[in-house]
């Protein structure tokens, strides 16, 4: 996502640990399942009932949404594999420098800086004060900038929701579907016909439950608490920027910043 690579400073890639935790139990249940709870391992492999799921799933997903977000959703599924290490103490002392330069009405300085800052959020408040824009609306533009990232990335996250509701409804769909096949065929006491479609009854239901609770609801989960921790790296941006404006001084600037670190440290913290 391009916000995310430009409010906060690019660090190289790590795996996120808990996701590659919840990977490997969920690989640890399945074995389990397979090895002590199925007298039959091949009997959870059910081509039929995984059509049925991911198909109406899938249909109903693209019913639902526009290509457009499914796109968005499907490229942001990267940021539940690695994360980027939240550093707000680096954007404190990108606002603390500015905020001595703007103390000491070295405009000239401010402007240098400017064209080396990357973060647009950033970038925009500070020449946004540089320029005398009224405080209302610095204010009004920077909270808009954070509603529409709150909004794009919680539809983002609203898509895996829908998956999440959607696969146990197919699942079920195809238990019906299972269920009258086996009333046509249980007059004719076909015991093998009948064992198939009971099966498929009961698999498809497995295969929604296993897509809704252990792949889409963690999914957007995690992208929503993504989505919280960028937006209070920007209320701190604002923050500084708003008291940057009020001509604040440098040490009331940094000294309500490191607050606000220490107020929120564990909730940035991976």
């Amino acid at each position: 996502m391009k916000f995310s690579k430009s409010l906060i400073r690019k660090f190289p890639r790590k795996i996120n640990y808990s996701t590659a935790l919840g990977i490997l139990l969920s690989i640890i249940l399945f074995i389990f399942i397979i090895i002590f709870a199925a007298n039959d391992p091949s009997s959870f492999i059910n081509l039929t009932g995984l059509v049925i799921v991911i198909g109406g799933t899938a249909a109903a997903i693209f019913l639902s949404y526009p290509l457009r977000d499914i796109k968005h959703s499907l490229k942001s599924l990267k940021l539940i594999f690695f994360y980027e290490s939240l550093n707000p103490q680096k954007e404190a002392d990108e606002i603390i420098a500015v905020s001595r330069m703007w103390f000491n009405k070295d405009k000239h300085a401010i402007e240098n800086i400017i064209e080396t800052i990357n973060n647009p959020y950033l970038k925009t408040g500070f020449q946004l004060v540089v320029d005398h824009t009224p405080i209302e609306d610095i204010l009004s533009l920077l909270k808009w900038r954070i509603a529409r990232l709150r909004a794009k990335e919680k539809a983002e996250a609203n898509i895996f929701y829908s998956l999440a509701a959607y696969s146990p409804a197919f699942g079920m769909l195809g238990t019906l579907i299972a269920m009258m096949n086996m009333l046509q065929i249980i007059e004719l006491k076909d015991i093998a016909g009948i064992s198939y479609s009971m099966g498929t009854a009961l698999i498809t239901t497995f295969y929604g439950l296993i897509m809704a609770n252990l792949i889409f609801n963690p999914i957007a989960i995690k992208l929503e608490r993504r989505t919280e921790q960028r937006i209070m790296i920007m209320s701190m941006v604002m923050e500084g920027i708003t008291l940057i404006a009020d001509r604040r001084s440098p040490s009331f600037v940094r000294e309500t910043l490191k607050s606000f670190i220490m107020h929120y440290d564990n909730e940035l913290k991976d």
